[in-house]
């Protein structure tokens, strides 16, 4: 026999409330299996993201009784408080409609941190070699699977404090390619990601190393970026 969820869904834009909706519960259900299902059943107008449903593509990102997560990979039984769930949108993030958030700002501050590849070779070179084993390749390979599904953007407290904070992705992203001996624009990446708005403005609480649903430590990496921001200016002076 199933039983009944109460679950509470953000309808609205950034000015809306709570909805609540009575909603079938079944074994190995899923957050998502949820939001599909109310709107596929109960209420059509219900807005939302999702794409691959096993946790590759991070667009089904939402707040769970009051967490960042992955609704696709977040089982109603592990999350449910007395068979009640609230659904919102992502925090720190404006809100276009219901539980759809506008990322513009979230990829806008990856370009502000320099977030993108430079190298020199063309496709006319060999193949850079990079040594698997060096210690950049290894500080790159424990931030690089980073998909940006703005969990630990929503879960940054300092973002909330300052909009303008370059937030945890976009440094993490930073540092990977700070580490990529391949890349050949590190001093203008540095340099853009140790203004007033980047990684010293970090409070390091942890919440984007704890909340990452990929199990990566945007914690690490921004203190890497300290430390060679620091360190980088002290050679030059």
């Amino acid at each position: 026999m199933t039983t009944n969820l109460e679950v509470k869904v953000w309808r609205g834009k950034e000015e809306g409330g709570l909805v609540t909706y009575e909603v079938p519960r079944f074994e190995n259900q899923t957050v998502l299996d949820v939001v599909i299902h109310i709107q596929r059943n109960i209420d059509p107008g219900l807005a939302y993201r999702y794409a691959c449903r096993v946790g590759m593509c991070g667009s089904c990102a939402m707040t769970v009784n009051g967490v960042a997560r992955w609704t696709c990979r977040t089982h109603v039984g592990k999350v449910a408080q007395d068979g009640k769930l609230e659904i919102a949108p992502l925090s720190n993030l404006p809100v276009i409609k219901d539980l759809v958030v506008d990322m513009t700002e979230f990829f806008d501050k990856w370009a502000s941190a320099r977030g993108s590849f430079k190298g020199a070779k063309t496709r006319y070179d060999d193949f850079a070699l990079v040594e698997p084993g060096s210690p950049e390749r290894r500080n790159a390979d424990e931030g690089i699977e980073c998909i940006g599904c703005a969990v630990c953007y929503a879960s940054c407290d300092v973002v909330t404090w300052r909009p303008d904070f370059l937030g945890p992705a976009a440094l993490n992203r930073a540092w990977t390619l700070i580490n990529d001996v391949r890349d050949v624009t590190q001093d203008e990446r540095l340099l853009a990601v140790s203004g007033d708005a980047g990684c010293h403005a970090c409070h390091t609480q942890g919440s984007c190393t704890e909340r990452c649903p990929k199990h990566l430590a945007p914690t690490a990496a921004i203190a890497g970026l300290k430390h060679l921001s620091i360190t980088t200016l002290r050679r030059h002076k």
